[in-house]
């Protein structure tokens, strides 16, 4: 029997203790005053950005632009981490 063992992700390790820079609402959005669906916090620098289903997907953009792969929601009762890198969850 062949059994693959599942790695964790690696950039995991990217996983800071962070403070959300704007609770509020998606950094960029707030400064452009562009509507977002929903919020996902970088979990290495604190970024707040908007969800992929957003006009302009900030919360990726930053993922790419800093490297900083992980994020999770912003929403209450939502506990989930993606990978952008991985497309994928972490």
């Amino acid at each position: 029997m062949n059994v693959m063992a599942i790695e964790p992700d690696p950039h995991l390790a990217m996983v800071r203790p962070v403070t959300p820079h704007t609770p509020e609402g998606c950094e960029e959005c707030l400064r452009l005053g562009s509507p977002w669906v929903h919020l996902r916090l970088c979990l290495t620098c604190g970024h707040v950005g908007c969800c992929d289903s957003s006009p302009l997907k900030h919360a990726r953009a930053h993922a790419y632009a800093e490297e900083h792969p992980i994020v999770e929601p912003l929403e209450p009762g939502e506990t989930w981490r993606w990978c952008y890198a991985h497309e994928a969850m972490a």
